[in-house]
């Protein structure tokens, strides 16, 4: 009897992005990158999906297409930057009360 590999036993919750996602407007791609059932584990999370896809699509993407992803990730970033420092104030806030 041949041995199971343990790689058949894993199971995962992650999710992928719509079909689609990657050829939409910067704005959308971030909109939709972001939500919880997209990227549960956060903004952080769709930035490192919108890379992945840039490294993956390589030579294959138009100057065009590359141009608007790394505007999404620009987007995403801004809004991972906003909520550390709403999550600071929060902190902060607590302390002082």
């Amino acid at each position: 009897m041949k041995n199971k590999k343990w790689v058949q036993d894993i199971t995962t919750d992650s999710t992928s992005p719509p079909e689609g996602i990657f050829t939409k407007d910067a704005e959308t791609i971030a909109r939709i990158m972001a939500r919880k059932d997209v990227s549960p584990l956060g903004t952080g999370s769709a930035i490192r999906m919108v890379q992945y896809f840039i490294n993956r699509g390589g030579k294959g993407l138009s100057s065009e297409r590359r141009e608007e992803l790394e505007k999404a990730k620009k987007i995403l970033q801004e809004r991972l930057r906003k909520e550390k420092m709403s999550k600071k104030r929060i902190k902060k806030y607590l302390k002082a009360v």
